[in-house]
């Protein structure tokens, strides 16, 4: 792929750089999977991260329900002023 120029845009308080949808289709990145992203050798790196963030965990979770073994290890504490919240 030749190179191209893309500006750095003022975003909030930081600074960002927008991906042009092509690249990102050629790429098969999207805002849902996200990015890694890393300096090497002076150059800005972004690559697919090697499994989504969270994979795995709502089967982990169900499993642990069904195993019986997600009891509170700290117990039931609240705030002192709770009893005052009305939901």
């Amino acid at each position: 792929m030749r190179a191209i120029h893309v500006s750095i845009r003022r975003i909030g308080n930081s600074q960002g750089v927008v991906i042009p949808k092509p690249v990102l289709a050629q790429l098969g990145l999207d805002a849902k999977a996200g990015v890694e992203m890393t300096i090497e050798d002076g150059a800005l790196v972004l690559r697919r991260p090697a499994s989504p963030a969270r994979t795995g965990w709502a089967e982990a979770a169900r499993s642990i329900a069904e195993a019986g073994d997600d009891e509170l290890v700290m117990g039931e504490f609240g705030n002192a002023d709770d009893s005052e919240l009305v939901w």
